[in-house]
């Protein structure tokens, strides 16, 4: 499936501001404020300042909250996002409600007891953000993610992401019937997507830490629907009743 570039020039934007660099300067600027999110339920608050909040729209990590602040902009995180600034780019420290700090191995639980199938969650979206893709919540479209391959106001998404975990079917018992797979098919093609499964096997590894991702591994699987007429041969049959006349 082609990309989907919104407008005149985007492709050519996107290859001279590449994702990977906008995410480098986010982390760097993070580092440098020593920046704090605060656990609010399922997902984290972070309040930016100007800079910050341009480098996080341009990152395109969580959304941006209106508030009645002028100095600071407040986003909110899903846990996903949040995690990953603070494990995998360690630029983000994250407190709790009582406004204490809390460690790695915290922070798992908690997002653990929000979330069951946090860890597995985690490493899909981590494997598309370690690869540069931008990340961003599907449910609108009946997945997991939404992948694009720069920031959604330059280009379409490419896939729409379901995350298999392990021991619980395939992409969580959502694609084991025809039904189940033709619909979700159906969905994609309606709205210009390809179907990525993401299959995590935590190769006789628990959840007990974060480090145990390590030993995760990630199957990718694009699944598309077969449509006869694309698929037809060039008629090239041969007209039986008339060699047999002959």
């Amino acid at each position: 499936m082609a990309r989907k570039w919104k407008a005149k020039g985007a492709e050519a934007k996107a290859l001279a501001d590449p994702m990977s660099k906008i995410v480098l300067q986010l982390q760097s600027s993070l580092i440098q404020s020593e920046a704090r999110g605060i656990l609010c339920g399922c997902s984290v608050l972070l309040a930016a300042e100007e800079e910050q909040a341009h480098l996080l729209g341009r990152a395109y990590f969580g959304n941006h909250v209106i508030n009645a602040e002028k100095d600071k902009q407040w986003f909110q995180l899903d846990m996903e996002e949040a995690f990953f600034l603070c494990y995998s780019l360690k630029c983000l420290k994250i407190v709790g409600e009582d406004k204490r700090p809390k460690d790695v191995q915290e922070l798992w639980q908690y997002m653990k007891s929000k979330k069951a199938a946090f860890p597995d969650f985690y490493k899909a979206y981590s494997h598309l953000r370690l690869k540069n893709w931008v990340v961003r919540p599907g449910f609108k479209y009946g997945a997991d993610f939404v992948a694009y391959r720069h920031h959604p106001n330059l280009v379409h998404s490419d896939y729409a992401v379901l995350v298999s975990s392990e021991g619980d079917g395939e992409a969580n018992g959502r694609l084991r019937v025809w039904s189940d797979i033709h619909g979700t098919l159906r969905l994609c093609l309606g709205v210009v997507k390809t179907l990525l499964v993401l299959s995590i096997s935590k190769n006789g590894h628990d959840a007990a830490c974060p480090s145990c991702l390590e030993n995760y591994t990630v199957d990718e699987r694009t699944v598309s629907r077969w449509v006869p007429e694309q698929g037809r041969e060039d008629d090239t049959s041969v007209d039986v009743e008339s060699q047999v006349s002959q």
